[in-house]
């Protein structure tokens, strides 16, 4: 728990301002700009999917309250990796590292990515549409090609340095939040909408029919607000951890927390429900009817330009998870490697853009998005339950207040909304057990791998022998 310039061969340079960028940034991506659309699908009543947001923020919320006690505790780069490893077992850290390699970060830069290229296809439908299709593009190759091409620009910019890295992701949080805040403002003051739309729409059945909905749709809204532990994962980069974890955790999901609620009224105002219902670019159509098409075009723009922030946020966090569980024998050798220069693990950074552009490459959106949502739900339960056994162990460097009401109210939903998910959509959450499962025998062969080289026990093996 020593706060040393460098506990993993990483340095501390970040503090409050850049760790709540990275929070808010990993937060506000492709989920709060394409969902809602998604979510009207299937709920078809905008008063249960704001209902659903706002239930949504307060699990998150609590969900960072006990990961600000963890990462104080652990202010190590590997996120649940560190906190399942030292708190249960060296398997389930690897199996949430394992997980975010395939899922937690490569899934979600690739729907970043494909995110960015609806919106830019929004505003540019000429060029990406039936001329680029005459051209000898379809419209869907050109999406494809333009998400390719994001990925691979952040990833290189990226593995120059954090500080590099940190001041281009700090320039495209603030764009963005100025980008939502202006559009929430401007949106209800152009008195073109009305609140009326919130009371449109189609009865919600309670039966178990719309529970399993209700399920799923909040698993797709808690994918929107993923990203409220971002900065847990990057621990050994950050100045006075035991202050600064915490506080950005707690800050940046706050602040997400309140313009989601805002951007969501809006699009509602904006829009009625049957027009809302199946539109990705909804950020793209609320302003179509508020502004007109002129304007619709620039805040399209804008959007696919904001995405960037979020895309940058997990091409920074998800390597330093790699990096930290190579380190301990327990994953490819090559993404422990620190250049020289960056003294950034820019091995597991091009990994990691390979991984995504391979997804990029593969499913539909809302596919991509209840398997990456399923995934990302189990780990974090797993990491809360272990704010219990670290309180029992009198292991806890602070104590955030609420508990054990705070943790017992992240659980509970986390929990319904996978098994209600899996009954809606067995197929997708079945493939990300499946990912899960196949973590197991890696986990051996790598320690396996890791013996064979004739190396001192890495922390995967020492825990296990305690």
């Amino acid at each position: 728990m020593s706060e040393t310039p460098s506990d993993q061969g990483l340095e501390r340079k970040l503090g409050l301002f850049p760790l709540t960028n990275i929070v808010i940034a990993n937060m506000i991506g492709a989920g709060i700009f394409t969902t809602s659309g998604l979510l009207m699908t299937n709920l078809k009543n905008p008063l249960i999917m704001m209902i659903l947001w706002l239930a949504g923020g307060a699990i998150a919320l609590c969900g960072a309250l006990a990961y600000g006690e963890l990462g104080a505790a652990y202010p190590h780069a590997g996120g649940e990796y560190i906190f399942l490893s030292r708190l249960f077992h060296p398997l389930a850290g690897f199996l949430s590292g394992w997980v975010s390699f395939f899922v937690g970060f490569s899934a979600p830069i690739a729907a970043s990515a494909i995110g960015f290229a609806e919106y830019f296809s929004r505003a540019f439908p000429g060029t990406i549409g039936a001329e680029g299709a005459a051209a000898g593009w379809t419209q869907f190759a050109v999406k494809k090609i333009l998400a390719i091409v994001v990925i691979v620009v952040f990833t290189l910019i990226h593995a120059r340095g954090i500080e590099f890295g940190a001041k281009v992701q700090n320039s495209l949080t603030l764009l963005k939040v100025g980008l939502v805040l202006a559009l929430i403002l401007a949106g209800f003051l152009s008195g073109k909408g009305t609140m009326a739309h919130l009371f449109q729409g189609q009865d919600f059945s309670f039966g178990f029919k719309g529970w399993k909905v209700a399920g799923l749709s909040l698993m797709w809204i808690m994918f929107a607000y993923s990203g409220w532990n971002a900065s847990a994962y990057i621990g050994s980069e950050v100045k006075s951890p035991s202050r600064n974890l915490p506080r950005s955790l707690l800050l940046g999901t706050a602040i997400v927390g309140l313009l989601y609620l805002g951007l969501n009224l809006l699009y509602i105002y904006a829009l009625e429900p049957q027009s809302m219902s199946g539109v990705v670019s909804i950020g793209g159509a609320a302003s179509r009817n508020l502004f007109g098409p002129g304007f619709e075009k620039i805040l399209s723009v804008l959007i696919s330009f904001a995405l960037f922030s979020s895309l940058s946020a997990f091409i920074i966090l998800g390597p330093r998870v790699y990096y930290s569980m190579a380190r301990d024998g327990c994953f490819f050798r090559l993404t422990s490697y620190l250049h020289p220069v960056f003294k950034v693990p820019s091995k597991a950074i091009l990994l990691q853009g390979a991984i995504s552009i391979v997804i990029v490459l593969s499913g539909s959106f809302d596919q991509i998005l209840t398997y990456m949502g399923f995934s990302l739900g189990i780990f974090p339960i797993l990491a809360v339950i272990g704010v219990f056994k670290m309180r029992a162990q009198k292991l806890s460097v602070i104590r955030m207040p609420g508990f054990p009401l705070v943790p017992i109210l992240y659980l509970l939903p986390a929990a319904a909304i996978l098994v209600l998910s899996f009954f809606e959509r067995p197929r997708e959450s079945g493939i990300a057990l499946l990912t899960v499962a196949l973590g197991v025998p890696a986990y051996y062969l790598f320690k396996k791998k890791h013996r064979d080289r004739g190396k001192d026990a890495g922390f995967c093996e020492i825990q296990e022998k305690k």
